[in-house]
């Protein structure tokens, strides 16, 4: 059974070693040179203003969230898109179950006013 995912588990360590070598090389072998220019805080090239510690508003986290489901959504369809044959019927129903619960979700969003970014 190991010899089945031994290419799996090399290429994750590989994946894992190759960027953390690279980051510890640049953190400990790289010049620091931290001037006051470089030590401000960088957005879009313009100092900030106002206070730095501004509440989101509670939309900000539901859009993300939103947005969290729908990418998972098309996370599963890519799979089982690639083994319909396989799945047969209950493949199918099953998928539109799925799809089918995410539609009524998100007609429970759009009727609470969720992607509605200001009123």
């Amino acid at each position: 059974m190991f010899e089945v995912y031994f290419p799996v588990f090399l290429m994750l360590a590989i994946a894992v070693a190759i960027p953390s070598l690279l980051f510890i090389l640049a953190s400990t072998l790289g010049r620091k040179n931290p001037t006051p220019e470089k030590l401000i805080p960088y957005e879009s090239g313009s100092a900030t203003t106002g206070a730095q510690h501004v509440r989101l508003s509670v939309k900000f986290y539901l859009t993300a969230i939103l947005f969290v489901v729908f990418d998972i959504e098309a996370v599963f369809l890519y799979p089982w898109a690639a083994q319909f044959r396989e799945l047969g019927w209950f493949g199918l129903v099953e998928m539109l179950l799925f799809l089918l619960v995410l539609g009524v979700t998100l007609v429970y969003a759009w009727k609470k006013g969720a992607l509605e970014w200001e009123r």
